[in-house]
């Protein structure tokens, strides 16, 4: 099938890499020239484990990109929005959707062949049919379910691991205003043997993509709870959530007596909060949309609120430890909103480096991946290291934010110093005993420290 995906971010860009891998001809469509030249020379304009791989094997046989929108739909059998969703406060900005549909729309109105405009983007239910579809038929002149169709294929991917998902969907949802924008999305991911397909309205596309995301928050900031409340109780959060991992509901049993245990169960664990560009993005987003449908939304605005409060827990700890923050040395690794994305948006690292320096503190920042972005939004004053090491040198505190596994190194790092720093880990990523002088989100502290001053 010949598609035309408009938008080359983290959604646009793998989405057309894997469906050009799966054997479809795709057009890539950006108004950044920058991003165009990357991709038609193999390079990624973004980081995303794999994608380079992918890339590699598709352009320019199957994979192109192009800033001649109007050329790209014409030339295709089916065209998907993928442009960004911005929240601005009070609801989602769909400056350009409404942008992107209206070009489209137009590209529509000198074509002859029957076509397919689906909504990748994240959108609140609604939005395709009252939004999109409307543009649609002013811009072409034409009639959406006669002359050309609309759907809404929500995206699953998990930055830093959308290539898999991509390319091992669990599920694959289909929204279209008829059975013809249906079938035809169907044949899209008909190289998907065996994967289950819902078929459904494009209202209902748009609500699985929030209720996905709203669940892996929700089960976030409950733990988060768990976790706090945990540590006031004495009791450490991980063997409170490893007993609960255990009930079969979680993690089954199978009949050779193997337990599976599900990847869901991550979110099941304390720490210092989520971030990134979909989850807190899109909580606000239902809430706002469920008020004014005069619908409140009690459970997920706790979940935003406690998710906005998790980060002062790393200051919280640290200002325990320590009589003053002002003067203090401390190492933040990890800027990136998770591991294996350069993405920092809406990263509880940024927050706690704020804070620190709005505190007086030197902070100095590491990241394997994410510098540049975090550099770039930042002040000057933090400093970065290019390497672990030089990172927690002389250091007074160390704060884990994102769960590098290359940090793991850092209780043999720890041990060889003479005075080493105190370690708050915010991803439990370090085994509570592998370190003398360690603090962690959902962690009593077991041991009487007595308040220091900075070295």
């Amino acid at each position: 099938m010949r598609v035309a995906i408009i938008g080359t971010g983290y959604v646009g860009l793998v989405s057309g890499a894997c469906l050009a891998h799966k054997g479809h001809i795709v057009q890539c469509v950006d108004i950044d020239h920058r991003k165009i030249d990357m991709i038609n020379s193999r390079r990624p304009p973004i980081h995303e484990a794999g994608l380079e791989d992918v890339l590699a094997s598709v352009v320019p046989e199957r994979l192109s990109a192009t800033a001649d929108l109007a050329a790209a739909v014409n030339g295709a059998d089916l065209t998907m929005i993928a442009v960004g969703t911005p929240f601005n406060g009070s609801e989602i900005d769909l400056t350009y959707i409404e942008k992107a549909a209206w070009q489209i729309g137009e590209a529509l109105a000198t074509k002859d062949e029957y076509h397919v405009v689906v909504v990748k983007s994240t959108v609140v239910p609604g939005t395709t049919e009252t939004v999109v579809l409307p543009i649609l038929e002013r811009a072409s002149g034409k009639k959406a379910g006669i002359d050309f169709g609309v759907g809404m294929n929500p995206e699953f991917l998990k930055e830093g691991e959308a290539i898999a998902d991509f390319m091992n969907p669990d599920r694959v949802v289909i929204g279209g205003i008829d059975d013809a924008s249906i079938d035809r999305q169907a044949e899209l991911y008909s190289p998907f043997p065996g994967v289950d397909i819902v078929r459904t309205t494009p209202s209902t596309a748009e609500m699985v993509k929030y209720t996905s995301n709203a669940l892996l928050a929700t089960l976030i900031s409950f733990s988060n709870e768990i976790g706090n409340t945990s540590a006031a109780l004495g009791v450490d959060a991980m063997e409170v959530m490893k007993g609960v991992h255990l009930d079969k509901r979680f993690s089954p049993i199978l009949p050779d007596g193997q337990r599976v245990r599900p990847g869901m169960l991550s979110y099941l664990a304390p720490g210092c909060g989520f971030g990134g560009s979909c989850f807190p993005k899109d909580v606000k987003s239902i809430i706002a949309h469920g008020q004014r449908l005069g619908q409140p939304m009690r459970l997920l605005e706790a979940v935003a609120s406690v998710n906005a409060d998790q980060p002062s827990q790393m200051i919280n700890m640290l200002e325990g430890r320590f009589r003053e923050l002002r003067g203090l040395k401390v190492a933040v690794l990890g800027m990136a909103f998770k591991p294996g994305t350069d993405d920092v948006r809406e990263s509880p690292a940024i927050a706690v480096t704020r804070t620190l320096i709005d505190k007086g503190v030197q902070v100095v920042g590491y990241d394997p991946i994410a510098r540049s972005a975090a550099q770039a939004i930042l002040p000057e004053v933090v400093e970065f290291e290019e390497n672990l090491a030089a990172a927690v040198a002389d250091a007074d505190a160390i704060l884990i934010m994102t769960a590098w596994a290359e940090l793991r190194a850092l209780p043999a790092m720890l041990a060889d110093m003479d005075t080493p720093p105190v370690l708050i880990d915010g991803r439990r990523l370090i085994d509570k005993s592998a370190v003398r002088d360690y603090l962690a989100i959902g962690l009593p502290t077991t041991r009487e420290f007595s308040p220091v001053e900075p070295a």
